[in-house]
């Protein structure tokens, strides 16, 4: 299916991650052009907005003199380079792969990416790479444990500036490392967590009901060197500074079945088939989903600063939360994006159609 390449006024504004108003500004400065219907109504192309994202970076756009205060819908600037965007996204255009109304994929490095606002984002929900020897495409997951506990220093750094002071965090990681030598992994990494500053609040231990993963028993009926192998995982729950949350909509659309289940701390169900999603570690859409609608309220921002195969984004999806996920590999990506336009039914059906002379796109809901 093709792009959109024709926007309203307030589609053209949502693109930007501002207010239609500032939108209107920029038009009467010539920062940024638009097209009339014949009923007169404003128009703008892909191309003219792309072309002012890539030539905006040296100037501050037009702002309301009555406004004196940063709002969510107007220009945020980062000195000494001026990136846009709304109070949780920012525009970085080489970094954007895919988006909707309510969700974005950038294509980039959590560690190097500018596309993310400090103090913007609700909730985090993401299961990072384990070091234990998958195959990506584009991380190497055979790192030391010092490196890799460094990676995760650096990592849980950034996703700290990331979220305000009552968002969440819910990182899904494995209660231990076997492989290449016993390792505490929850332990280790939510020290980390907390010496970063991060707050403590719980851990869910996540029954896969997978026992057919226990390879190893150590010495076989005995006592000389027996392995205790849990075949679980944790979803370690943290938050920045407050637990209470003040922010955002304040609307839940979590049941009272749901409330009364997912607050007992061990949850049971299967996980994600690698064959079925392409992926050599997806986690299953039922993990975010609970996480989402247990931690945050509709509307939230919800990042995934790891998104391999889109599970959060999904998820994002069916809550109503807008999603942001963030990978550095482009396969991956273009794989999430390939999910969101199927089990997420977000794609739509493109009609072109004359108008007064001019071409646009009627879209139509498949």
């Amino acid at each position: 299916m093709e792009e959109k390449n024709i926007f309203t006024t307030k589609e053209a504004a949502k693109y930007l991650g501002i207010s239609t108003a500032t939108i209107y500004r920029m038009e009467k400065q010539g920062l940024i052009s638009s097209l009339r219907t014949p009923g007169g109504q404003r128009r703008f192309n892909r191309e003219t907005i792309e072309k002012y994202l890539s030539e905006s970076q040296n100037f501050e756009a037009p702002q309301n003199p009555s406004r004196y205060k940063y709002r969510k819908t107007d220009f945020k600037v980062k000195e000494p380079e001026a990136t846009y965007g709304m109070e949780s996204k920012k525009i970085k255009s080489d970094e954007l792969f895919f988006h909707t109304d309510s969700v974005w994929i950038y294509n980039t490095d959590i560690l190097k990416t500018e596309s993310i606002a400090d103090d913007s984002i609700d909730l985090i929900v993401t299961s990072p790479p384990y070091n234990v020897d998958i195959k990506y495409n584009s991380h190497d997951d055979t790192m030391t444990y010092e490196d890799y506990l460094s990676f995760t220093r650096e990592w849980l750094a950034r996703c700290y500036k990331f979220i305000k002071n009552d968002g969440r965090f819910c990182l899904n990681i494995p209660l231990d490392k076997n492989k290449g030598g016993q390792q505490s992994m929850c332990a280790d990494i939510t020290t980390i967590a907390k010496q970063i500053g991060f707050k403590y609040h719980s851990t869910i231990i996540w029954n896969e009901q997978n026992i057919s993963r226990r390879t190893a028993w150590g010495s076989w009926l005995s006592a000389a060197a027996p392995y205790v192998i849990a075949p679980v995982e944790v979803i370690v729950v943290l938050y920045k500074k407050e637990w209470k949350k003040t922010s955002g909509s304040r609307k839940s659309d979590i049941t009272k079945k749901e409330f009364m289940e997912w607050t007992n701390g061990v949850w049971n169900f299967s996980g994600e088939s690698k064959k079925r999603v392409g992926h050599p570690a997806p986690f299953p859409v039922e993990l975010p989903r609970r996480c989402i609608k247990l931690f945050s309220f509709v509307g939230d921002t919800i990042l995934d600063p790891f998104l391999g195969s889109g599970s959060t984004l999904l998820a994002c999806l069916e809550t109503g939360r807008e999603g942001i996920g963030i990978d550095i590999d482009k396969k991956y990506c273009e794989l999430a994006k390939r999910r969101l336009l199927t089990e997420g039914q977000i794609n739509q059906l493109k009609l072109t159609v004359a108008v007064g002379g001019m071409r646009w796109p009627k879209v139509l809901a498949t």
